[in-house]
């Protein structure tokens, strides 16, 4: 998949554009979160009303999983915040605790998901454990990668790697 086509600045413009249009629409919402797996969401029309927003490369055959999975996942999310990675976010103490958001031991369980559909259940607990509260961008660059490495392979260069990366933001901000 070319990621350049796929993950553009207008890309992005238009996955925050959608997710604003997602909070006012709250049936639509709700039909996404009711999606036990990210092949639910492709038979449902929520997700057609997100493919018309977005560009038209997201809806390509080999694009549809992760543009599916980008959507369920976000119909979890309640505010965008857009000041630190997913990753450190979940590293980020609960208010009136000192425990992170995400314990190590569940963050290294949603790093080693051996499945679309195992990755799916982790995202969505990582996001409720966030409390709604993450950035969107962040989280759907990490679904794309781990998408891309399920279907291909990682890189050989560890910096490109999603694990490295998420490890990276996680243990610096813990």
């Amino acid at each position: 998949m070319n990621e350049q086509k796929f993950w553009t600045e207008e890309a992005q413009q238009k996955l925050r554009s959608w997710f604003s249009w997602l909070q006012e629409n709250r049936g639509d919402r709700a039909r996404m979160r009711r999606a036990e797996t990210p092949d639910d969401v492709v038979l449902s029309e929520p997700f057609f009303n997100f493919l018309r927003q977005m560009p038209e490369v997201w809806a390509l055959q080999q694009n549809l999983p992760i543009a599916a999975m980008i959507a369920a996942v976000l119909a979890h999310v309640k505010d965008n915040d857009g000041k630190k990675s997913f990753a450190a976010q979940l590293a980020s103490t609960k208010p009136g605790t000192d425990r992170s958001r995400m314990s190590e031991l569940r963050f290294q369980q949603l790093q080693k998901s051996r499945t679309p559909d195992e990755f799916f259940r982790r995202l969505i607990r990582a996001v409720k454990l966030a409390d709604g509260q993450v950035n969107i961008l962040s989280l759907a660059d990490s679904i794309r990668r781990w998408m891309n490495e399920y279907r291909y392979g990682t890189s050989l260069k560890p910096f490109d790697r999603l694990a490295v990366r998420w490890a990276n933001d996680y243990y610096v901000a813990k």
